[in-house]
């Protein structure tokens, strides 16, 4: 389970991305233990919020709890149901300045179409392990979290909504400006 929490080096950027953003407006896509929710709840300004998404209530009962003592609680919205689910119920249009997404990845394509129309122009749209290990250039590989993170690479790579970099660290880190 720990290969499923980001490090200490990702948590530090997804903190000074949200600082050097100036984001204030956060959601994130898999939530599992709380760290990567704490390290971008503790840069956020005053009056800014995070809606985590998660289904597991055993994984995000510790975080909660370190939440709690890291005295960013008050900050965090976390909601128990099927991500999807949680954006589609969202109002429509853009209201997060920054999303982070981690979650299953043979849904990473079902989750895009909601979280770019809900970017503000100016906001960030981060994934984590679109290079799965490099298994995204093994063309046997045909698992389905594999399949989904390719069509996601594609949807991103394609949409003329945002300009993307793809940073080769932490098993693939992408990085999305909407325009």
């Amino acid at each position: 389970m720990a290969g499923m929490q980001i490090g200490s080096d990702e948590a530090g950027l997804l903190a000074l991305l949200v600082r050097i953003s100036g984001a204030r407006d956060l959601i994130e896509i898999g939530t599992f233990t709380g760290y990567s929710a704490l390290a971008m709840a503790s840069a956020l300004p005053e009056g800014g919020s995070l809606l985590c998404c998660d289904v597991s209530a055993e994984w995000t009962a510790i975080a909660r709890r370190y939440w709690r003592r890291a005295g960013v609680a008050d900050r965090i919205d976390l909601r128990l149901a099927p991500a999807i689910e949680t954006l589609r119920a969202l109002p429509a249009g853009p209201q997060f300045d920054l999303a982070f997404l981690d979650a299953d990845k043979e849904r990473y394509p079902d989750y895009f179409p909601e979280l770019v129309p809900r970017l503000r122009p100016g906001g960030l749209l981060l994934a984590d392990n679109v290079l799965w290990s490099g298994a995204v250039v093994d063309e046997a590989d045909r698992r389905e979290s594999t399949e989904g993170i390719r069509r996601f690479n594609r949807l991103v790579a394609q949409d003329e909504r945002l300009e993307t970099v793809l940073l080769p660290a932490f098993d693939g880190l992408s990085i999305s400006r909407r325009r």
